[in-house]
């Protein structure tokens, strides 16, 4: 088999020769041979799997790469597709978390305005306002959803007009059967944006980062069943 320089291999991957060095420390090239002087001998087959590692850390992330090209390189093709069955398996689990949360944003209508205008509420008021016990608004405290503060001598519960709206999101979501998973997801997005229209664009821009990580995905298998057909 023709031999080739570090160098080479490092300009084929547009990377340092210590780049190429560390994959080799990190075991994700095939072993390699060394002249007497003991110098590397690199091989077109070392390029390849030079080549295969970034695409699976581009796709797949570094430590999901190193257990595959590790497991290859070990015989141990089973274990390698099985790490790669797993991380497909995340992407379609993130999308339908995300048509989840899009259709819980499709059931919200405009929120009911006849709160009182005061600036907090007890927990009694808040669960007449959005029509549960206040049992369901302490359950719901526990998992996340709601965030009361306490008043300074009693200690109760009270709630913002802020987090009156949260928990009118919260019943509309739980009367429509969506899980609590859900449910935390667009109340942390309504946190953290608050706007349903600036939820609905961050949850899109999402759909389009997933899109390309699956393509990312898809030519990282495609260029390690390449390797395989090569080297086995």
């Amino acid at each position: 088999m023709a031999r080739l320089r570090a160098i080479d291999v490092a300009r084929g991957a547009g990377v340092s020769v210590q780049q190429v060095r560390n994959y080799e420390a990190e075991g994700v090239l095939p072993p390699l041979a060394r002249t007497e002087a003991g110098y590397r001998i690199f091989t077109p087959e070392h390029a390849a799997a030079l080549r295969v590692v970034r695409l699976l850390a581009e796709g797949h992330g570094w430590e999901r790469a190193r257990i595959v090209m590790r497991s290859v390189h070990a015989g141990d093709v089973a274990t390698a597709l099985a790490e790669l069955d797993r991380s497909h398996a995340e992407l379609d689990r993130e999308r339908s978390e995300i048509a989840g949360v899009l259709g819980a944003f499709a059931t919200l209508l405009p929120l009911p305005t006849g709160a009182p205008a005061r600036a907090v509420f007890r927990i009694g008021a808040v669960a007449d306002a959005v029509g549960v016990r206040t049992s369901a608004l302490r359950v719901w405290e526990r998992h996340g959803l709601l965030r009361p503060s306490r008043e300074r001598v009693t200690g109760y519960r009270v709630y913002d007009d802020a987090e009156l709206r949260r928990a009118r999101v919260v019943a509309l979501l739980r009367r429509g059967n969506y899980p609590i998973s859900i449910v935390r997801a667009v109340i942390d997005e309504l946190r953290t944006t608050g706007s349903p229209h600036r939820v609905r664009a961050e949850l899109a821009r999402r759909e389009q980062d997933l899109h390309r990580r699956s393509l990312l995905r898809l030519q990282a298998s495609a260029a390690l069943y390449e390797y395989l057909t090569r080297v086995q």
